[in-house]
């Protein structure tokens, strides 16, 4: 059940935390500690990285279960951490001292030597979200290990573990460690006690090592029913993120690991934020990467396809009197069914494999996995047609098509790939009939010269077509031309075929001759001139792209390229060839298959799309949809208005086969229809028999066609169409929130997706359309294999964590840019998450150590910090808590936005952190709630370090309603945008001035050589509320700035000491206005040492200008040199003359 408007509100009223009753902390040594570990990085220190090596997990390990957990850039400037991770030497030197204890509180097995494929089983509250996916069966070695309570002989050690366990059972002495793919200290029970477990091993002597729990941790979530919907039982809006279904054949590249990481990241974020989060995963049948596969299959043994019309042939043919040949010839042939069992055992057997691979960095509702040939999936396939169909929006014809000869199909315009090549251009001669007198390039020659890029298709040839304004060709308008070598043909007795001369602007003049063969049933531009002039369409070619029977036997059954060659060489004996010369073109070619795609006229099924695409670019239009980045809008604009009719017919035998019946043996009469019951009733209602024979259409769906369902067919559409129940996914789920995907497929599916989802529902499938760009070589090239600048996303999860992938790719990037990503980013970020590890161990070894369990309790953060907390802390303690709820509203609203790359920087570059408060009980909830705010913001980019840390903080139950104690279920820091964090504006600027003061006196430290060690006096000069403040953290400021605390002060502005200070011999600071900074030179230096010094180094730059002041001024330098050398040597002597002015100021100022 989810809750009540009341429980809710109590819920959110439970947010403020009363620390009013709380005993006082331990000692006030250990606030000093915590103090100083805050107040170090507030001062400007840096710190030493920590870098952990290499998992040593396989890599079958990473395939499996680490995989996509992509990560974006790495971030410029400081990391996003909080004081206690920055400490330099001193929280290295603490941490370091409890590594060398080394002691365990739950022994890990070895890293299994390999893994196996988990079994799959996929079940949903109804049927009907069964997967038809194969399932592989467990291959599990169990390894019995005893899991040793945490410092049972310890009271207050034990009320910890309950405390970060959340739960009220203890972790059982006992478990069962399963190396399963998932896991590699997997727990059994559905691994549903992993937090508690986690949180009883404690940190002590461990490393940052994902391999070591980032499967495990996924293994808990899925199993705990993180990924569900309810899985927190909110009432929130749901969103809803359709993810894009990779090919079911496919394997995982950068091209996932991206869309899976900014996917996550919204699915977090709004989880967290109490939203119901259906994220629907599954995969697409890949109608012809899935055939292409097969096919090399079925060649590598002998066979190829064989329609069921030629299989019934050879078993009918008469003229094969031995059964032995007949047998020979049926072995040879595939037959459709047989295809589609191989097609489903392949798919069975390779597929599967990519959802393997994204399971473990996807949190998405893996029991709602679908697959586009799914049952439930192809009768919405089906529905769409018969409903389109019915609105006369599908239509059959006969039109100019993209055909590949490789794959034997039709395929759309956005599935041809064009590219400049290297080709030639053929000029030849068209004989004017009865030799009429043409002007050619040979004057009164009876010939029109024509050039050509593919000889072939001259067969072909209706027409030729000059410009009705070039002179040259005039006289020639409406005169026959013969077309050469068409007299190989047998028609017309032999005698070459002719064609008329045409005349139409289109012709360019310049190109060529200027004279235009035109080849409607093999050109784009002539088959539209064809219609115009009322041409004949003559298709010359195969399907396999040999020339066919029009060609005449010389040149039948040749391939393309064969031809042109032998055609070419007989025009030449015939004299009938001018010349032939290098000619760049393009070349459209399949972008599955690779090969020339040759334009033909074909009959095939089409969608109208003038319609549907009006309306998508209406719902752009009038803000129904928003597009992120905005700049495509214009590109969303511009192909929807020029949309040409969709070709949805592919000649495959994978896929959806198109539900159309023939009537009888011809193709000219059809039902459409839902299926053969259906199509039989019809067919009868029509006036056929009943026993009438029916043959479906052999032809499938475009692949784009079933995905373009996906935002509703994934939900259950039709079948929970208009049934009244508004508890279905239909109901709740649809339409989505967001479809995010490349915007390399922005037409492909996207647009489509749109138009489908708005004509079948009425409504748009989703609300945002966010657009990323492609994942690009360090250098911004593309990846490619071939110049071996490929990033294998399981060899970096392997090497990096799944964490340091996720976070590289989706920080610091813009939604639409290309991303840049090289291994030092992410390398980078495995170092950034080693020290939010040893930060975490710190804290938990030192802070939090000793603490009793009511104190523990207590420090669990279960909503934002109130006003009344708030007022009662000290200054460092209020800008911190400022500072790290600014944070918070200003990366909500990104994300909010969809600004998830800004977000993500901000998430980690986050700078201001102090400290304060002498009560280590006060300094104690801060650390903590800034250390568990930070977890939170950082949870949607690096999911797993940070709930595999967030177990060792203090935690509080699990709430009813919520289905584990997860931080990927935990409330996000802030979940109400009406209601504003509390923070002080005062205290920030106060404390960043007490900042500036330190960092002025380190500075003037270093600047003077003071030694390290030695404690120096100051006066502070300030006035009002800064003098307060400063005044009220002097303890600290002498601890930073190493001072003498007997020689230090404080003064009021103006005041008769803050004058005489200012008079004294000393080296003055001014922080800002209001607040300056002095300290007495006879503390920083020996005078008489320091005089003598830059006496010596007087006197040196002095010899050093000299030298140079004279080449410079040299009899003929100036001339002879080369002019870089003159320039340099005037910016040394410049820079030298500087470095003698300081030293002299310098030695002005000792006196």
């Amino acid at each position: 059940m989810r809750r009540s408007r009341q429980q809710r509100q109590r819920r959110r009223a439970a947010f403020v935390v009363d620390s009013s009753n709380r005993r006082q902390g331990p000692s006030a040594a250990a606030a000093i500690v915590i103090r100083l570990l805050m107040m170090i990085i507030a001062g400007g220190c840096h710190h030493s990285v920590v870098r952990v090596g290499a998992s040593t997990t396989t890599r079958r390990f990473a395939e499996v279960a680490g995989i996509i957990r992509p990560t974006s850039s790495s971030s410029q400037g400081r990391p996003f951490l909080p004081a206690f991770v920055a400490a330099p030497s001193l929280s290295h030197r603490l941490y370091s001292s409890h590594i060398a204890r080394g002691f365990a509180l739950l022994e890990e097995p070895p890293p299994p030597s390999s893994f196996h494929h988990h079994h799959r089983n996929h079940h949903h509250r109804r049927a009907r979200h069964t997967s038809t996916i194969a399932c592989r069966p467990p291959l599990r070695a169990t390894t019995s290990i005893v899991a040793r309570r945490m410092m049972t002989s310890s009271s207050s050690s034990s009320s910890i573990a309950e405390a970060r366990g959340g739960d009220d059972a203890p972790p059982p002495s006992t478990i069962e460690i399963s190396s399963s793919p998932m896991s590699s200290s997997s727990v059994n029970c559905d691994h549903r006690d992993y937090d508690r477990i986690n949180a009883a091993k404690g940190l002590s002597g461990t490393s940052y090592e994902p391999s070591s729990f980032e499967p495990s941790i996924y293994r808990w979530w899925e199993t705990s029913g993180c990924f569900d919907p309810d899985a927190r039982q909110d009432d929130g809006v749901p969103y809803v993120l359709p993810m894009p279904p990779p090919n079911v054949t496919g394997r995982l590249h950068m091209g996932h690991a991206i869309f899976v990481a900014l996917q996550d990241v919204l699915a977090r974020f709004h989880r967290m934020r109490g939203r119901a989060v259906l994220w629907t995963p599954g995969t697409d049948h890949a109608g012809i990467a899935t055939q292409l596969q097969v096919e090399k299959l079925i060649v590598a043994e002998g066979k190829r396809r064989g329609s069921d019309e030629e299989i019934s042939a050879i078993r009918d043919d008469v003229t094969i009197t031995s059964e032995d040949d007949r047998v020979e010839k049926l072995e040879k042939l595939v037959s459709r069914d047989d295809f589609l069992d191989r097609a489903w055992r392949y798919k069975e057997e390779q597929g599967g494999a990519i959802t393997d691979q994204l399971r473990a960095g996807a949190s998405a509702d893996w029991t709602r996995e679908r697959f586009t040939m799914d049952p439930d999936m192809s009768r919405g396939v089906v529905e769409a047609f018969v409903r389109l169909y019915d609105r006369g929006l599908i239509y059959r014809g006969t039109y100019m098509v993209n055909w590949s000869p490789g794959l034997m199909t039709a395929v759309s315009d956005l599935e041809v790939e064009y590219s400049e090549e290297e080709g030639r251009l053929y000029y030849f001669k068209y004989v004017v009939e009865d030799g009429g007198e043409g002007k050619g390039e040979v004057e009164g020659e009876g010939y029109i010269p024509v050039a050509t890029t593919r000889p072939e298709t001259i067969f072909g040839d209706t027409a030729v077509c000059v410009n009705p304004k070039d002179e040259r060709y005039m006289h020639l308008i409406g005169k026959r031309v013969l077309v050469p070598m068409s007299s190989t043909n047998d028609e017309d007795g032999g005698s070459p075929r002719s064609i008329p001369v045409i005349a139409d602007e289109y012709v360019d003049m310049e190109f060529g001759t200027g004279a235009l063969k035109i080849t409607p049933g093999h050109d784009v531009n002539d088959y539209e001139l064809g219609k115009k002039y009322d041409l004949g369409v003559i298709n010359v070619m195969n399907r396999d792209a040999t020339m066919n029977e029009m060609c005449g036997s010389r040149y039948a059954g040749l391939d393309r390229f064969v031809a042109r060659e032998k055609l070419w060489k007989d025009m030449e004996d015939a004299g009938l060839t001018i010349r032939v010369s290098p000619h760049v073109q393009r070349v459209p070619r399949s972008q599955r298959g690779g090969e020339v795609i040759e334009p033909m006229v074909s009959k095939q099924w089409f969608v109208k799309t003038e319609g549907m695409g009006a309306k998508a670019l209406e719902a752009v239009k009038g803000g129904d949809i928003q597009i992120v980045p905005p700049r495509f809008e214009k590109v969303w604009y511009g192909w929807l208005t020029n949309i040409r009719d969709w070709c949805i017919s592919r000649q495959l035998w994978w896929g959806h086969r198109i539900p159309v019946w023939y009537i009888g043996g011809a193709d000219e009469e059809y039902i459409v229809a839902r299926n053969e019951d259906e199509a039989r009733l019809k067919a009868i209602e029509a006036g056929h028999p009943q026993d009438v024979m029916l043959r479906q259409e052999d032809d499938v769906l475009d692949t784009w066609f079933s995905s373009g369902l996906w935002p509703f067919a994934t939900v259950g559409w039709p079948q929970d169409e208009n049934n009244g129940d508004e508890t279905s996914d239909l109901a709740r789920f649809y339409p989505g929130t967001c479809l995010e995907t490349g915007y390399d497929i922005l037409f492909f599916w996207v647009a489509r997706m749109v138009m489908l989802g708005i004509e079948l529902t009425g409504v748009s499938p989703f609300k945002v359309i966010y657009l990323h760009g492609l994942v690009r070589a360090a250098d911004g090239s593309k990846m490619s294999k071939t110049k071996g600048n490929v990033i294998d996303p399981l060899d970096t999860v392997y090497e990096y964590g799944a964490d340091s992938l996720r976070y590289s790719l989706v920080t610091g990037v813009t939604p639409g840019q290309d991303i840049p990503l090289n291994m030092d980013k992410i390398a980078a970020n495995k170092a950034f998450a080693n020290k939010l590890w040893n930060c975490c161990k710190f804290v938990t070894d030192n802070a939090l150590k000793g603490v009793d369990g009511e104190e523990m309790a207590a420090l669990a953060v279960t909503g934002p910090m109130g006003k009344d907390e708030f007022e009662k802390l000290a200054l460092p303690e209020r800008y911190i808590i400022s500072k790290c709820h600014e944070l918070v509203e200003s990366v909500t609203s990104d994300i909010e936005k969809y600004q998830l790359g800004v977000a993500g920087s901000k998430t980690r570059l986050y700078e201001g952190f102090g400290g304060g408060g002498d009560d280590a009980k006060t300094a104690r909830r801060v650390l903590v709630y800034i250390l568990d705010t930070s977890m939170r913001l950082l949870h949607p980019y690096m999911p797993f370090v940070t709930e595999q840390l967030w177990h060792h903080l203090p935690r509080a139950p699990k709430s009813d309603g919520v289905v584990a104690n997860a931080l990927m279920l935990a409330d996000w820091p802030q979940m109400d945008d009406n209601v504003p964090l509390v923070r002080d504006e005062d205290s920030i600027a106060t404390f960043e001035c007490f900042q500036a003061l330190t960092r002025s006196i380190r500075n003037a430290r270093a600047e003077y050589n003071v030694e390290q060690g030695k404690k120096i006096g100051a006066t502070v000069v300030a006035s009002g509320q800064l003098k307060d403040a400063i005044e009220a953290e002097i303890k600290s400021l002498v601890m930073l700035a190493k001072l003498d605390p007997d020689q230090i002060a404080v003064l009021e502005a103006g005041s008769d000491e803050a004058k005489e200070a200012a008079a004294g011999d000393s080296a003055q600071l001014v922080v800002q206005d209001g607040v300056e900074a002095y300290l007495p030179l006879s503390g920083l230096i020996d005078v008489e040492k320091e005089r003598q010094r830059l006496v010596k180094q007087s006197t040196k730059l002095a010899k050093e200008i000299e030298k140079l002041a004279a080449r410079l001024n040299a009899k003929g330098f100036i001339d002879k040199a080369k002019p870089d050398v003159v320039v340099k040597a005037r910016a040394e002597l410049a820079e030298l003359e500087d470095q003698a002015s300081k030293v002299q100021a310098s030695l002005a100022g000792l006196g």
